[in-house]
């Protein structure tokens, strides 16, 4: 029986878009994919359609590394008209509460001191995630609402940019699993006025540099130009934040094989490491354990 002809090429790597607004990341990235021609592609966090920015696309062998930049701190500017709340929390949704708004901005600065640190938050009905297999914005959409459990996030900041009545914009530096459009609604209630999102955009994910995104348009551009695989981001990057572990060849070459490798380890490594082989070849993600034991977790596909 003949093996099922691949819908692409092998081709490994990420890339940074800009996410225009009005697209949904999965729509997008479908898009990115058809592009690249990769047989193989997945996002790291899906945003809003509202929202723009920066949306790493996982091509190939990179997706296996995807989970690492869903669970990184996240950055973004976001704009909220303060007065109005909206079932979906941003501007796509429907007006249900409409308040006058008194506010100033030394009133925000002290109320934004609640959502700095630890916190619990509440997520949105709005969402994608699942309850009994459906994600919840399924039930919303049926007019259904589903009890939500507070989930702990950390917002490292949230930093206070420009206030012109309604309009507030702030910059918010938080944990995975935050959902800025909650995270504006419950600002609007301290305030005592209400609010939603109306401009929202991804700033930053993990370390990746901001100047490495490409918009969509710049992209399609050079796809007529043919000139598009010197744009990826080497695989490794997902996981940049890891330790990187060398090994010698005998290893290297257990390790390619996915068997469990006992080595020296002079540094004392403890956990996950990024693993290079003797070449300086990226092998994938490995969990040292207290007996200075290799054990591949992750392992690329490659010959060596």
């Amino acid at each position: 029986m003949s093996r099922p002809r691949k819908r692409g090429r092998d081709i490994d790597g990420v890339f940074l878009l800009d996410k225009p607004q009005g697209m949904s990341s999965n729509d997008i990235m479908q898009k990115v994919k058809r592009v690249f021609q990769a047989n193989k592609a997945g996002h790291t966090g899906a945003l809003d359609p509202l929202a723009t920015g920066m949306l790493p696309i996982c091509l190939g062998e990179a997706t296996k590394f995807s989970q690492f930049l869903l669970d990184a701190d996240k950055r973004y500017v976001v704009t909220a008209k303060l007065g109005e709340r909206t079932d979906t929390s941003d501007a796509e949704g429907q007006v249900v509460e409409t308040r006058p708004v008194n506010v100033e901005t030394s009133q925000i600065l002290t109320a934004l001191e609640q959502f700095r640190g630890d916190i619990l938050q509440v997520p949105t009905m709005f969402s994608a995630l699942k309850h009994n297999g459906k994600p919840l914005y399924e039930y919303a959409r049926a007019g259904i609402t589903v009890e939500r459990e507070a989930r702990p996030i950390t917002i490292f900041g949230i930093n206070f940019i420009e206030y012109q009545a309604p309009s507030l914009t702030l910059e918010v530096h938080c944990s995975k699993g935050t959902y800025i459009r909650t995270l504006v609604d419950d600002l609007g209630e301290v305030l005592g006025c209400g609010a939603h999102v109306t401009v929202l955009r991804r700033t930053a994910v993990a370390d990746y540099p901001t100047e490495k995104m490409m918009t969509w348009d710049a992209l399609q551009a050079l796809a007529e130009q043919g000139d598009l695989d010197q744009h990826l981001l080497p695989i490794d990057t997902a996981v940049s934040k890891l330790p990187a572990l060398k090994l010698n060849a005998e290893q290297s070459k257990g390790i390619g094989f996915g068997q469990r490798v006992k080595f020296a380890n002079e540094a004392k490594l403890r956990g996950q490491v990024r693993l290079f082989s003797d070449k300086n070849i990226f092998l994938g993600v490995a969990l040292i354990d207290d007996n200075n034991v290799i054990r591949p977790q992750r392992l690329i596909t490659q010959s060596l």
